[in-house]
């Protein structure tokens, strides 16, 4: 596969969150769902998100090390995305994916197959198939599926999208800085 640019990823990533927002706001059109609560104003709320986001990357930082067909994987995976992105550009792969990944998979889909195990088990498979970017990368797709799993459970635990939300977010963007910073050690 051919190097992307900078702009290339930047577009395709902006690009990906606004067809993620537009399918999730015509499901919302299409389909009555009871959406989980959206508040952010609790500490708690903060701390919940930022514990699940820091294990979550704890988690992959292990499974990268034990499993190498996964290391394999993350390595094409985020070598492709990272290396052409700058430092300040990190924010927006943290904020995009985990913005609108969380809004329709765990804030539209998952009450629209119900707030259960089904729904958590069903929208962490689809939230995992989004990951796939070829069959070889299929290591990549099975922890994307594990994560949905678990930013799944964190919504139907707390009732809140924002927890899933805060971790996403922080886990795209301390993975990001971490596989960034380890790109560039090896320039």
């Amino acid at each position: 596969m051919e190097p992307l640019s900078r702009v290339q990823v930047l577009v395709a990533m902006g690009v990906t969150a606004l067809v993620l927002l537009l399918i999730a706001r015509f499901w919302l059109l299409f389909d009555s769902v009871s959406l989980l609560t959206v508040s952010a104003a609790s500490p708690e709320v903060w701390l919940q998100g930022g514990v699940i986001g820091l294990g979550i990357t704890g988690a992959s930082a292990i499974v990268y090390r034990l499993w190498p067909h996964y290391r394999r994987s993350a390595d094409f995976y985020l070598t492709l995305v990272l290396r052409p992105l700058t430092w300040p550009d990190l924010l927006w792969l943290g904020l995009l994916p985990g913005l609108s990944e969380e809004f329709l998979f765990r804030g539209v889909m998952l009450p629209a197959i119900g707030l259960n195990a089904t729904g958590v088990i069903f929208s962490s498979l689809c939230f995992g198939v989004l990951h796939l970017s070829g069959l070889q990368q299929w290591p990549y797709v099975v922890w994307a599926t594990a994560i949905g799993f678990v930013l799944g459970i964190s919504a139907l635990w707390t009732g809140n999208l924002m927890v899933p939300v805060i971790a996403h977010v922080l886990t795209n963007l301390l993975s990001s800085l971490m596989w960034k910073a380890h790109l560039t050690a090896q320039n």
